[in-house]
């Protein structure tokens, strides 16, 4: 194995339980991404990283490899995070599957199972060593495998230092998973020219368009009485939010909808006849649809408002993050160069619109151009999550050819 430390880094960081906490209000969310950091910076200077340090009150860990070159070379940085999705993230315990032939993989003891009847992407690594979960947690691959990789291309070059390279640093970050880990990135201290996140999906994705994106949140007041008297009285409002539900698009949710196609996604509904919460994300690729769409919303709102009276909803809207494109398409030499040098790799490009957002979103929009590159998870944020060993040693061998051809 060329990388002989990238499955060892990667199984060791998956362990560690680093999920983030959308109802914390602290940065990071949760103290065990301040003690993963830690640990990383550790290993950054064990390896040979400069400048290795961690800011407070963003709750990014960066790190510097100097330049070797007497050339005026741009800057890159790589990115990735370190937090995992909302999904048990609590004893992490990975399978490997050596040398995979296409057969049903039992997850653990656990009752589930990878079959390629259901799962046909699992077709994609015959031969290849497969990580998977044992059925009871997530994996992790989103986006520890990208932090595995950005390391071990770092160590890479400094175990090699006659590959001419420019500054490059690194960077992971806190909270990605709930949208808030980039709120507070410093553009100022990362100084780079361009990045890229290490966030992607399967071998050669290379995007740089993203939804943009808003939440919506709806407080819904009822009017409670015996339902034995209820006629004329009683407001029911679960029965607002069905209806309000209703009224939006039916064909437009995430279950019916693919490429650039946008939606409205109702994420929790909680409440009882007296008083209800609906809470959506809202996402187009377009900006203006996406005014579009939260003009609908509130129009919604204001009509039932008008049929059941004393302004029975409260809406929240607020906007999440922006279509990287609207940056990016400015100066496309960052996409570019990734492009030839997965080609260079012999790995096919697939350049295609990433159907959530990154990071990358809000630092493009911050001021440092940021497309995301395929780090290698499959069926992330659950059970059946798995990383093929190979494709991440491709990532690691991107990053590497990235930084190869940007200095010639």
């Amino acid at each position: 194995m060329k990388y002989e430390k990238l499955l060892e880094r990667f199984i060791r960081y998956v362990k560690i339980e680093t999920r983030s906490n959308p109802e914390s209000s602290q940065i990071p969310t949760t103290e065990t991404q301040v003690a993963f950091a830690h640990l990383l910076a550790d290993e950054l200077r064990e390896i040979g990283l400069k400048d290795v340090h961690y800011l407070k009150n963003n709750g990014y860990l960066i790190a510097t490899l100097p330049s070797n070159s007497q050339k005026s070379i741009k800057k890159i940085g790589f990115i990735a995070h370190m937090d995992t999705a909302d999904f048990n993230a609590v004893n992490v315990s990975p399978q490997i599957i050596k040398d995979y032939q296409g057969a049903v993989i039992p997850l653990g003891t656990s009752g589930f199972e990878l079959n390629p009847v259901e799962f046909p992407n699992l077709n994609h690594y015959i031969g290849q060593t497969l990580v998977t979960t044992d059925g009871t947690t997530l994996l992790g691959s989103d986006d520890k495998s990208g932090i595995a990789e950005i390391i071990t291309a770092m160590a890479f070059l400094i175990a090699h230092p006659e590959i001419e390279h420019g500054e490059i640093r690194i960077g992971f970050g806190p909270d990605e998973e709930i949208g808030v880990g980039a709120d507070l990135f410093d553009v100022a201290d990362f100084d780079v020219d361009f990045a890229y996140t290490v966030d992607g999906g399967p071998l050669g994705e290379l995007q740089y368009e993203t939804f943009s994106a808003a939440e919506a949140t709806l407080q819904i007041q009822g009017k409670n009485v015996h339902p034995g008297t209820a006629k004329d009285l009683m407001i029911n409002a679960l029965q607002i939010a069905h209806d309000f539900h209703a009224a939006l698009p039916s064909e437009e949710v995430p279950e019916q909808t693919e490429g650039y196609q946008g939606f409205y996604h109702l994420l929790t509904l909680n409440g009882t006849v007296d008083e209800a919460e609906m809470y959506y994300i809202i996402r187009d690729f377009d900006r203006v649809g996406l005014e579009e769409r939260k003009k609908k919303v509130a129009k919604i709102v204001e009509q039932l408002n008008e049929k059941y009276g004393n302004q029975r909803i409260k809406l929240t809207l607020k906007d999440q993050y922006y279509n990287m494109r609207e940056v990016i398409e400015k100066d496309m030499s960052p996409v570019e160069l990734a492009e030839k040098a997965m080609i260079r790799l012999g790995i096919q490009p697939i350049i295609e619109p990433v159907r959530g957002g990154t990071d990358g979103s809000k630092i493009s929009f911050l001021g440092i151009p940021t497309p995301n590159l395929f780090a290698g998870g499959e069926n992330m944020h659950g059970r059946y999550e798995f990383v093929s060993l190979e494709t991440m040693s491709a990532a690691t061998d991107t990053i590497i050819e990235i930084i190869k051809l940007n200095a010639e």
